[in-house]
């Protein structure tokens, strides 16, 4: 028979998906399911994306277009960086256009990485971190961020996870899934750290819009830090334009010209139309009002959370409140059980889905996640169908 890639032997299937997957079917036989399981915003792409996207359409882009990305595009981007995140990037030769975050995340690794490299990685973090490190034949390194440590790795961690292979350390903040972020301070330090041991940070930045607190700063805004930092982002989270697939990496220069050979060999470019549309997505002063909106109800939805929470007084599910991005990190540990067996047991009773921490590392055991990307009703609704399921499960 023939053989197969050893490498995918070390990959599991995205808990995030499987149990999307398995929530579908479940709708589809008719039973009423609240998915809380899923980090898609449940707003629709604003309008003015949509009537952009179209008159792309009608001026006929819908061929092949530079595989770099449009420079209209670029420019919005380095315009949002730097307004945003106060970083000045060079739209020609320092972002490249991507087939969303995920692929920017790829082309990054595909950069920087030769087989046996290590990469090390928070734990927890989403998944895809870690697996595409194994499937681009390096090594991932978890690094504990326990909760205790609100969810950041200590500093003196990665110092203990180093060895003479590693070469870059990736970071995701406002994480999925605890929504934690890091202090300038402690950026300041872990940069001083990657500079002296000659390591790439690699920065997932998706959630850098959505907190509630003060803005996150951005791993390339630190002092010195711009030139081994490769910056990925994109448009799906906070413009709720997660079916665009359409992202960016921010690198610098010798970074970006691998990265687009990577990009040129696995999907040739982003399509024209979508390009033009992220483009008036960027910089729209309207459709930046809409971001806004969408933001204020995730604060909202929060806020239901917490006051739900304040107002049973559960034991039996703790509320970490989030810092950022659009998901409650659970913590079930009072109930004693694996996260599976939580996430199953409020599947198959309460009816709602969730994710098992553990899907995001060995220190998300004993945690479950919960998207507030959904309606205020269902947000409602399901979190206090959770807490009544604990309630139940005391004896």
């Amino acid at each position: 028979m023939n053989a197969l890639n050893r490498q995918f032997e070390l990959i599991r299937q995205s808990a995030t998906v499987a149990m999307a997957d398995r929530i579908l079917a479940l709708k589809a036989s008719g039973q009423p399911i609240i998915g809380l399981q899923v980090g898609d915003p449940d707003f629709g792409t604003p309008p003015a994306v949509l009537a952009a996207a179209s008159r792309a359409l009608q001026a006929g882009l819908t061929h092949y277009g530079p595989s770099s990305g449009y420079l209209d595009l670029r420019q919005a981007i380095a315009t949002k960086l730097q307004r945003d995140e106060g970083v000045v990037y060079d739209p020609a030769s320092e972002i490249l256009v991507t087939h969303g975050g995920i692929h920017a995340y790829y082309t990054a690794l595909q950069a920087i990485l030769n087989p046996g490299d290590e990469v090390l990685v928070p734990d927890p973090t989403w998944a895809t971190h870690a697996n595409m490190v194994v499937m681009l034949r390096g090594e991932a390194v978890r690094v504990p961020a326990p909760a205790e440590h609100g969810f950041i790795p200590p500093l003196e961690a990665w110092a203990q996870a180093l060895t003479p292979k590693t070469r870059a350390i990736v970071l995701n903040y406002p994480s999925n899934p605890t929504g934690a972020y890091p202090t300038r301070d402690y950026l300041e330090q872990l940069q001083a750290f990657a500079e002296a041991h000659d390591l790439w940070v690699v920065s997932d930045e998706v959630y850098g819009s959505l907190y509630y607190g003060e803005r996150p700063t951005s791993a390339a805004a630190v002092a010195g830090a711009k030139d081994r930092t490769l910056i990925v982002n994109s448009l799906s989270k906070t413009y709720a334009m997660t079916g665009w697939r359409v992202g960016f990496l921010a690198a610098p220069a010798r970074v970006i010209a691998n990265a687009l050979k990577a990009s040129q060999n696995s999907i040739t470019c982003v399509a024209p139309f979508i390009q033009k549309a992220a483009a008036f997505a960027l910089v729209d002063p309207e459709v930046q009002v809409a971001t806004a909106q969408m933001r204020a109800a995730y604060t909202q939805r929060r806020a239901l959370v917490l006051e739900i929470a304040r107002e049973v007084g559960s034991t039996r599910v703790l509320v970490p409140p989030p810092m950022g991005a659009f998901y409650f990190f659970l913590d079930v540990r009072p109930l004693g059980r694996p996260s599976v067996e939580v996430c199953e047991g409020i599947l198959e009773v309460a009816q709602v889905g969730l994710v098992p921490g553990s899907a995001f590392g060995e220190q998300g055991e004993g945690f479950v996640r919960m998207t507030i990307a959904a309606s205020d009703a269902d947000v409602g609704a399901g979190f206090r169908k959770i807490l009544a399921w604990a309630e139940k499960e005391k004896a």
